[in-house]
């Protein structure tokens, strides 16, 4: 029977859950603020609330941050991407796991993020280079770190909340290849099915296994007026093409407020009409050159010299001083020396009363800049990702490159075989002590620099974990992880434990899509604890089922941060993920109940 402080703590989670959904607030605020409540009510001591700071899982992951960072500083990722992607086109079964697999690899050891963030762009211009549709690649990218980080400890943050919450809790914690057993599964299963169905589901025009196709793909827009004076008045598009426009396809054009495609049909050009065209980035220049066009918002730059501006684009972070705020009254031109020439979210790109338009997490700006932006905002956290749309960005000396592997090799093994090693001084040689290091090496070398360290930690995320560790207690002192428990065994009692592990997965697999994937695990752990405990059964599968449910977000792009990246990049749409994702999702599901019981028994 459920008590007083069990509806009290429910009902303060389904509020929480509404204001993740809704954006009220960061989660990492928003949680604090469910365990404030929760603490004031009595129901959670002031050492439970604060317990998840001092939780070693929780610290490993913050140390991992700076690790990931100076991987990143190195510039060894870059070279790695640029030296295995292919030069020549080929057939898309090919090309899909020749993108995954390395992927993946990286991110069992890496942060997701960063890797992302580096290989997005790098991909984007190694598809136009090789004239492919990059929204074929995009997506199967994310999902890849998404496949690494289920097969390593240390491969996404949930596994260590999981293996942190386990250690709270009296049980033994997971080994550094434990997950493996069924990452490594998914993993193979779910890059064959992205190389059978990313070509047929997902965005872009289809590519066709002929490798010689010479279709050509124009992922590149931009917004041109015809002036007064200009020699293409008069002059007629028609099904989008004006051989004068050279490499040029006009999407639509609009005029006096109305919107004309012309993808079919002959229009005329008059004076002040303003073009949607779309190219390749080489365009720009070509644009920008050319006296009878006048690209929107260049009036807006005109104290900067013509030949110097490049089309960058940036997608905004959290920490973004302008969220909320509109464009107009963000000024971005006073901070950055950058015009905002569209912007592109959900799949949209929106250019029509950009001065209202408020600026949100996520959002993937056009700018009009010179090289000064990235030299001053390149490693800025208020932005996930700056990027010229026509170079690779390359950094670090070929030194700093091997010393940051070496010392990755050197955490990765260290941590494996630790774990055999008995210390007489009691020192446990796991994750934190080599990360530990490795952290303290990054820097002592310079190959991150010390000045940064604290711009390298996403905060949000660590009080968003702490904090969760606070509310799995609170589900636990008020009763109500006992009596969903106890509903849980009864929904699955048919099966026994597997129907319970299914019941189990469900719930974290619905969490994790509309609430942040730590947090989801940290909610349904308690539950699943409970459930064990009322069966008398090993609670450990349980426990793998929570870290892959959370983990395995492929039908939107809000369950995961890698999805939000790359649907800002790749300009997908909601349903982009939910066509191609939730069949992932299916299949994760059936393979983790088929294989979890085997792998770690009852």
């Amino acid at each position: 029977m459920l008590t007083t402080e069990g509806y009290i703590v429910i009902g303060v989670i389904l509020v929480m859950i509404v204001a993740l959904f809704k954006e009220v607030m960061r989660p990492g605020l928003t949680l604090f603020s469910a365990t404030i409540v929760l603490l004031a009510l009595g129901i959670i001591t002031d050492k439970e609330a604060l317990a998840g700071f001092a939780n070693k899982g929780m610290i490993t992951i913050a140390i991992l941050f700076l690790v990931s960072e100076g991987v990143r500083q190195s510039g060894i990722l870059n070279r790695l991407a640029q030296t295995y992607l292919p030069r020549k086109r080929g057939k898309m079964v090919f090309l899909i796991p020749r993108i995954m697999i390395p992927v993946s690899f990286l991110s069992a050891f890496l942060n997701n993020t960063p890797v992302v963030i580096i290989f997005a762009p790098i991909i984007k211009k190694w598809t136009e280079k090789l004239n492919l549709s990059s929204q074929k690649f995009l997506i199967p990218l994310s999902y890849a770190t998404i496949f690494g980080g289920m097969c390593t400890l240390i491969g996404t943050s949930t596994n260590l909340v999981v293996h942190g919450l386990v250690i709270d809790n009296g049980y033994q914690g997971f080994n550094m290849f434990e997950f493996g057993r069924i990452g490594i599964v998914i993993t193979a299963v779910g890059t064959l099915y992205m190389t059978i169905a990313s070509n047929k589901f997902l965005p872009g025009k289809k590519i066709l296994f002929n490798a010689k196709s010479s279709t050509e793909y124009k992922d590149y827009s931009y917004d041109i007026i015809i002036p007064e004076g200009s020699n293409l008045i008069g002059l007629e598009v028609k099904n989008g093409r004006l051989k004068e426009l050279n490499g040029l396809f006009v999407r639509s054009i609009r005029r006096e407020g109305n919107i004309i495609e012309t993808q079919k049909g002959a229009f005329n050009l008059i004076a002040e009409d303003q073009l949607h065209v779309e190219g390749k980035s080489d365009r720009l220049n070509y644009i920008l050159a050319n006296p009878n066009v006048k690209l929107n918002g260049i009036d807006l730059v005109k104290n900067l010299p013509k030949n110097e501006l490049k089309q960058y684009e940036a997608v905004l972070s959290p920490r973004f001083p302008g969220i909320g705020k509109t464009v107009a009254e963000y000024n971005f031109y006073e901070h950055y020396q950058a015009v905002v020439l569209a912007i592109h979210r959900n799949g949209e790109r929106l250019t029509t009363d950009m001065g209202n338009l408020v600026l949100k997490e996520g959002d993937n700006l056009m700018l009009l800049t010179t090289d000064k932006f990235i030299q001053s905002w390149g490693d800025s956290k208020i932005f996930y990702l700056t990027s010229y749309i026509r170079d690779y960005r390359t950094t670090g000396t070929f030194w700093k490159k091997w010393m940051a592997f070496i010392i990755l090799l050197i955490m990765i093994t260290g941590a494996t075989v630790g774990q055999f090693i008995t210390s007489p001084k009691g020192i446990s040689f796991d994750m934190f002590y080599f990360a530990a290091i490795a952290a303290v090496l990054m820097v002592w070398l310079k190959i991150m620099p010390h000045q940064k360290y604290t711009k390298a930690i996403s905060w949000d995320v660590l009080i968003t974990i702490a904090f969760s560790f606070a509310l799995s207690k609170a589900l636990q002192n008020s009763g109500a992880a006992d009596t969903i428990a106890h509903a849980t065994i009864n929904f699955g009692k048919g099966l026994g434990p597997v129907g319970v592990l299914a019941a189990i997965y469900l719930l974290t697999s619905v969490f994790t899509e509309i609430v942040t994937n730590n947090a989801a695990a940290a909610i349904v752990f308690p539950i699943a604890l409970s459930a064990a405990n009322q069966l008398g059964v090993d609670p450990k599968p349980l426990f793998v089922a929570i870290a892959v449910a959370a983990s395995a977000s492929f039908a939107t792009p809000i369950g995961y941060q890698t999805n939000l990246l790359v649907q800002a990049i790749g300009n997908y749409k909601f349903r982009d993920y939910l066509k191609i994702g939730l069949p992932l999702n299916i299949i994760a599901f059936i393979l983790s109940i088929l294989l979890i019981p085997l792998f770690w028994q009852f």
